[in-house]
């Protein structure tokens, strides 16, 4: 369900939870400002293969992005948000991670990446 060129946003749909990580270079751990990240999920306001579902976010200073969107919910039997780097700088990496609980409001996802 990635979309390659998702816009960047402010935030997805009315809100409520928070899809937070960092974005390091591979070898010295360095954070990498500036880094596009697109995020996606099934949330209580639409399907992760709606376009409404879909939006990036840009790593700050320190590498690290934070966006809002609406609660995640389950799909294909656990909650799960989406992410993806997909800049020409570096590897394509693809994440999902997975909530340890429906009523979590944040998840956390952290990109090492590697020079393309």
């Amino acid at each position: 369900n990635y979309r390659p060129g998702a816009p960047i946003v402010e935030r997805i749909g009315s809100g409520g939870f928070w899809m937070t990580g960092t974005v390091r270079r591979a070898g010295d751990g360095a954070p990498l400002p500036g880094q596009r990240i697109q995020i996606w999920a099934h949330t209580t306001e639409g399907h992760e293969r709606d376009w409404h579902s879909h939006g990036a976010t840009v790593t700050d200073a320190n590498g690290v992005f934070r966006l809002e969107m609406p609660q995640i919910v389950p799909a294909f039997g656990q909650p799960h948000g989406h992410l993806a780097y997909d800049s020409p700088d570096f590897e394509t990496v693809f994440l999902r991670p997975v909530m340890s609980d429906a009523s979590n409001t944040s998840l956390e996802a952290h990109f090492v990446l590697q020079p393309a």
